[in-house]
């Protein structure tokens, strides 16, 4: 028996998310179906990171046990072959047999993507916001700033979610213009809660809009509540960009 660990870059557009659901399409489902067709035997993998339905990825990383004399790094090739154009492996290697990506310390980085202009652009419908209001670009990125640090991101969880603590620590926050349309929101952090990145997406975006102070970061945090803070963003502008174990 070994362990292989996967990279796995994927489009969410027609998934329920990573996680299996009992009656819908997902990554991890698709993942299962196609290694247990190539190496002959059950396999269930193991995700670092569940995405939510509508949300991308360029490199989410799972490990699965196998008893394959496949070669680990070989694995990517057979499996890629089996897999829909919207899933491709990156990389495949075996790690220890103990290795697991939720056990060790790590930092992901999200990015959520929104376009700015009169109009839609259609080749950037599945991977960006829409948006035609004006956004104050130095407003957002000071209030992205005051997110900075170790804080209780419990206004920024969505309500319900079982979580033993919503203390989390993120290492930064950047606003940034890419052209004159694009602006992503760049989070890098320890872990996120459910929804964390879309919420804190959709807060930013209404400090843009003048709709709330970018000092109002602090009363959100401090409240500790759901409703303090903005709205949640779409899934579809929201991308898993980079999953680095320190």
């Amino acid at each position: 028996m070994k362990r292989v660990k996967l990279v796995v870059a994927y489009d969410g557009t027609n998934y329920c998310g990573w996680q299996i659901q009992p009656n819908g399409i997902t990554i991890q489902g698709v993942l299962n179906d196609a290694l247990t067709d190539l190496l002959g035997e059950k396999i269930e993998i193991m995700g670092a990171s569940r995405t939510d339905a509508g949300v991308h990825a360029l490199g989410n990383v799972a490990v699965f046990d196998t008893n394959t004399r496949i070669p680990g790094e070989k694995i990517s090739y057979a499996l890629n072959q089996r897999l829909p154009e919207d899933i491709r492996i990156q990389k495949s290697e075996q790690v220890p047999q103990d290795w697991h990506p939720r056990r060790c310390d790590s930092r992901k980085t999200y990015e959520y993507r929104i376009y700015r202009a009169q109009f839609p652009m259609p080749v950037k419908r599945l991977y960006s916001l829409f948006t035609y209001y004006e956004l104050d670009v130095n407003r957002m990125q000071e209030a992205a700033a005051y997110l900075e640090g170790e804080h209780d991101f419990k206004s920024f969880c969505q309500t319900g979610a079982q979580v033993e603590s919503s203390v989390r620590t993120i290492y930064s926050v950047e606003v940034e213009e890419q052209g004159e349309n694009d602006l992503v929101i760049r989070v890098c952090g320890n872990g996120f809660l459910y929804n964390m990145v879309r919420i804190i997406a959709g807060t930013l975006l209404d400090i843009g809009q003048g709709r709330r102070d970018p000092m109002d970061i602090f009363t959100i945090l401090e409240a500790k509540d759901r409703s303090a803070a903005g709205p949640t963003a779409p899934a579809h502008g929201l991308t898993l960009v980079k999953y680095e174990f320190l």
